[in-house]
């Protein structure tokens, strides 16, 4: 087929994808050329909306024409494969997905594969590692693959925002990749650093950039003076907003605090997190798209992928840690309409939140040495791994990602095993990569406060060429949204973020490979504790707040308001019976011994002295638990439900051991009591 003809056919092919005024945008048909007729490799930088599904789309279409085998798109989100494979149904292309949540149909889709019945098959990162899937469906999809795509690219990354380490064995599939099968790589956010670090990783011959700017966003920052003028601002703007949108938050206990407390006065929104359930994160996105709801209140977890072209408006409540990673989530409004607002709403707590985040990196050396070192040649699960390792389990499974990559471990049936291959600790490059996070942070708390164009300043962090003053934004229009808020409606919001009481949920199993540690623990607890509460979550936006500034204070009694806050918590708890009784657990603060002695007073229950437990700041569950369990001691008798009291509730496992101890010395039932809850 000459380029004439090709053109023509990949035009008609658009059109029946976007409608028949589409046209391809000269990028496009550079792409598609690259991938078809020279069967080459493109790394495609656009701003989202730009149309780069429709290059692959477009592209797998006319490979399949000419008898190529099946496109293999790997793609981060189900969030964007439900929406491709839709899209994909336009363009008379056939897509298929094998992902996490649909383990029932993988036989099946791979025997559409195998038979030619998939002109694409979207995987999710994770899959190219799992031991069943990477040794019996990856070697044959590689050898008849038409052509492969890597989604959100920047992924690949670890000087992108969003890296990703199961993206990293791309590398693996590349080189296992016959000659002459095209790779088209695609992404909105990479700056320079993350351009270069992609191209080399897929051995992209044609870098294809362009203009970033959406001319449909308008962007505003806006100062509040509080968590709760924040919210009663968002009830009291939210009807100015045009048609539907996102309003982000941090964590995900501020986004369902928000979503509750918008509810309440009236607004149709739904909290989308990566704690909400996938059916109910399924019926939320449907949700948004049919402008069922005025809002999704979402995490990051809604970060890439959602294709909404109507979306209206995009609210951060709190600044993420990077100029680019902002960029990403607005970049989801204003796709298809000519006007689209973007405020952002920082919040003091921020910083606070961006900390922990970071604390969260690449471990040490001398802990990444732990992991090799407790591998051999037999495989070993990662519950069984964890108390050999000073790790958390979510810590634990990046480390052992990283170094599979590297060639150090290899994943396989029942566990992880050592490669024997040689590994270096690159401190320099890890260094790097976190200063390049600083810098980053430093650059959102400069985009707050620039009297500069935002956008230009936005696209500048992008390294884009065509950066310039949008004309758009406050800073450029002098128009800015009024920080007028009723005090009403600031009561409101106070009420709700002051109303007092979270959810302990007990443990239920002892971790695994205790023996190990010398703890006699193991399979099930047989007497759980009754599920306990807590006045606040550290990272809610009202109690926590306080709970916050109250911790990073002298040591010294409980204050009054906090100690009223529990009281409301205590008088609203439907117990099955009445404690007859308190308990302390004995800690290196006054807080949990005053907050006892408080309570015992007020409800006039005797306090039957505390429980002293070992030294469990370890860093995963099951040497938090051996430490705890070798300084246990009480010796007491206590007899019917006691109320057990802490300062802080951090992983449950000092609470269970205290309370497993009360059980033992006759106690009926123990029900937990805390200030504060990091859950």
């Amino acid at each position: 087929m000459d380029e004439q003809a090709l053109r023509a056919s990949a035009e008609r092919r658009l059109r029946a994808l976007a409608g028949e005024g589409a046209r391809l945008r000269e990028d496009q048909w550079t792409a598609i050329r690259t991938l078809v007729a020279e069967r080459g490799r493109a790394l495609v930088v656009q701003r989202t909306g730009w149309g780069k599904s429709a290059v692959y789309f477009v592209a797998t279409a006319l490979l399949r024409e000419l008898g190529e085998g099946p496109t293999v798109i790997v793609s981060p989100l189900l969030a964007l494969m439900r929406n491709q494979v839709a899209a994909a149904a336009k363009a008379g292309v056939h897509a298929a997905t094998i992902n996490s949540a649909n383990p029932g149909e993988w036989t099946a889709v791979q025997e559409q594969v195998t038979a030619g019945e998939v002109d694409v098959l979207l995987v999710s990162p994770e899959r190219l590692n799992n031991p069943d899937f990477r040794d019996t469906v990856l070697p044959s999809l590689t050898a008849s693959a038409g052509m492969l795509v890597v989604d959100e690219a920047h992924c690949i990354s670890d000087w992108g925002h969003d890296f990703r380490p199961d993206y990293r064995r791309l590398r693996t599939l590349l080189t296992d990749l016959p000659a002459g099968v095209p790779v088209l790589a695609t992404t909105a956010t990479a700056n320079d650093r993350v351009v270069r670090d992609v191209s080399a990783q897929l051995g992209s011959s044609s870098v294809l950039r362009g203009p970033l700017d959406r001319e449909s966003l308008h962007l505003a920052v806006l100062r509040l003076p509080t968590a709760q003028a924040r919210l009663a601002w968002l009830a009291e703007n939210l009807p100015r907003f045009t048609g539907s949108g996102i309003i982000y938050t941090l964590t995900v206990a501020a986004a369902e605090e928000l979503a509750g407390f918008l509810r309440d006065r009236g607004f149709p929104v739904a909290a989308y997190t990566g704690r909400t359930d996938p059916e109910e994160r399924l019926r939320a996105e449907e949700d948004l798209l049919a402008n069922r709801v005025k809002a999704l209140v979402a995490t990051s977890a809604l970060g890439m992928g959602f294709d909404k072209p109507d979306l209206g408006f995009v609210v951060h409540v709190g600044a993420p840690q990077s100029p680019i990673a902002y960029y990403q989530q607005i970049g989801r409004a204003g796709r298809g309409v000519e006007r689209a607002d973007v405020v952002l709403l920082p919040g003091v707590e921020d910083k606070d939140i961006w900390s922990y985040f970071a604390s969260l990196a690449f471990p040490p050396e001398q802990v990444v040495r732990q992991v090799l070192d407790a591998l051999t040649d037999k495989p070993i699960s990662t519950p069984a791994l964890e108390p050999l390792v000073e790790l958390s389990r979510n810590r634990l499974e990046m480390v052992l990602k990283v170094l599979d990559v590297d060639g150090a471990v290899r994943r396989v049936r029942g566990g992880w095993t050592a490669t024997g291959e040689p590994w270096e600790y690159d401190a320099a490059r890890y260094g790097r990569i976190a200063e390049a996070r600083d810098a980053e942070q430093r650059a959102i708390l400069d985009y707050q406060s620039t009297d500069g164009c935002r956008m230009e300043f936005l696209l500048r962090t992008l390294d884009d060429p065509h950066a310039a003053p949008c004309g758009r934004c406050d800073n450029c229009t002098g128009r800015r949204w009024s920080a007028e808020v009723s005090a009403s409606g600031v009561d409101a919001a106070r009420e709700r973020l002051r109303r007092p009481g979270v959810e302990i949920p007990p443990k239920k199993l002892w971790p695994t490979g205790m023996s190990a540690l010398g703890v006699p623990l193991s399979g099930k607890i047989k007497r759980p504790l009754e599920p306990g509460r807590a006045l606040g979550r550290l990272t809610d936006i009202g109690w926590g707040n306080r709970l916050r500034e109250l911790f990073a204070g002298p040591d010294g009694p409980v204050p009054d308001d906090v100690v009223d806050g529990c009281v409301k918590v205590l008088a609203a708890w439907d117990w099955a019976a009445r404690p007859v009784g308190v308990v302390t657990v004995a800690s290196g603060s006054r807080l949990a011994r005053d907050l006892g002695e408080r309570i015992a007073g007020i409800g006039r229950l005797p306090l039957l002295g505390e429980v002293s437990v070992g030294h469990g700041a370890r860093a995963n569950s099951a040497q938090r638990l051996a430490g705890l369990w070798a300084g246990l001691r009480f010796d007491g008798t206590v007899a019917g439900p006691v109320l057990l009291v802490d300062d802080r509730v951090d992983t449950g496992w000092t609470m269970t051991v205290a309370g497993t101890a009360l059980l033992d010395a006759g106690a009926e039932a123990v029900l937990p009591f805390a200030l504060a809850t990091t859950t």
